[in-house]
């Protein structure tokens, strides 16, 4: 790892550390739903109820959302694995997570980046609950850190991939590229 990388690093464990150790977030129950909100399942459920109730522009949202999540989900898998970085459970000796994970490396955070993706399409297709959705995909960012699964900048990470992902799948669903 190149000096500026091991910098960036210390700093990310060292602000994991003291959010850890110095506030001993005391909210596991409420975190933990917050996080689950950003598993996947409630994205396709929002979609599909919005078509089922023939919501103007549900169909135009639920396919751009398929084509945005479909660049999202690729390039969280081959950043994932190319970068390798681990958990800080696995990588602070101190530190033990309050779960295991479902995979073994933290960057970029796929929670975060898909809950950026869907406050993207919300803004774009429904801007009147642009900001609950925003304030949500940052809850669960944040959910992801306090759980104990990633350090503060996989959840940059995530937000960015998310909203490049979205911004790309717009462009690319709307025929402006391609």
């Amino acid at each position: 790892m190149n000096a500026f990388l091991q910098r960036v690093h210390q700093i990310d464990t060292l602000a994991f550390v003291w959010l850890h150790v110095t506030k001993q977030f005391p909210y596991r129950r409420t975190v933990r739903w917050i996080s689950r909100c950003g598993d996947g399942p409630l994205y396709t459920l929002i979609a599909l109820g919005l078509v089922a109730f023939e919501v103007p522009n549900s169909q135009a949202f639920l396919y751009m959302g398929l084509t945005c999540y479909a660049l999202d989900v690729s390039l969280y898998l081959l950043l994932k694995n190319a970068i390798k970085r681990n958990r800080p459970a696995a990588t602070i000796d101190t530190y033990e997570g309050w779960f295991t994970p479902s995979d073994q490396f933290s960057f970029p955070s796929g929670h975060t980046a898909a809950a950026f993706v869907f406050a993207f399409l919300v803004l774009n297709f429904y801007p009147l609950f642009a900001i609950p959705a925003y304030v949500m995909a940052s809850l669960i960012g944040v959910s992801r850190v306090l759980l104990g699964v990633h350090f503060p900048t996989d959840i940059l990470a995530g937000a960015a991939l998310g909203t490049g992902c979205a911004i790309l799948g717009s462009l690319l669903y709307t025929g402006v590229i391609g």
